[in-house]
């Protein structure tokens, strides 16, 4: 279980990298902003400097989780599997905060929250 759990917890950690990405580096473009439900440029280019600190957000748990697996599959299992726990169950936890934010954010939510759920569970029970 902890193969597939760690193909899991790969993956979230990837999809946090590419949020990082969107949030951090590529904010101000139409095609990113537009998907974060911004209004316009001008919002984008106001509400740079929050997407920017949210993404760096993302980037930590998603080097987290990688850290963990590296460490946990380099033979420091109690200190890998407690970080990827733990970086798992905070990009679950931070996609049950956004279904709080309102019914449009539920599809990003799962999307967020999906992969590091099942990495978690497979890897707790491994």
């Amino acid at each position: 279980m902890a193969v597939i759990g760690s193909v899991f917890v790969a993956l979230a950690a990837l999809l946090h990298g590419y949020i990082f990405l969107m949030e951090s580096v590529w904010w101000t473009r139409p095609s990113t902003w537009k998907r974060f439900g911004v209004a316009d440029q001008a919002a984008a280019d106001i509400t740079k400097p929050m997407a920017y600190n949210q993404g760096f957000y993302n980037l930590f748990l998603g080097l987290g989780a990688a850290i963990g697996l590296v460490l946990y599959w380099a033979g420091a299992m109690p200190v890998g599997e407690t970080l990827v726990l733990f970086a798992t169950a905070c990009m679950f936890l931070a996609a049950a905060v956004l279904t709080t934010t309102g019914r449009g954010y539920l599809k990003p939510a799962l999307v967020q929250g999906t992969l590091p759920l099942i990495g978690f569970v497979l890897f707790a029970f491994a």
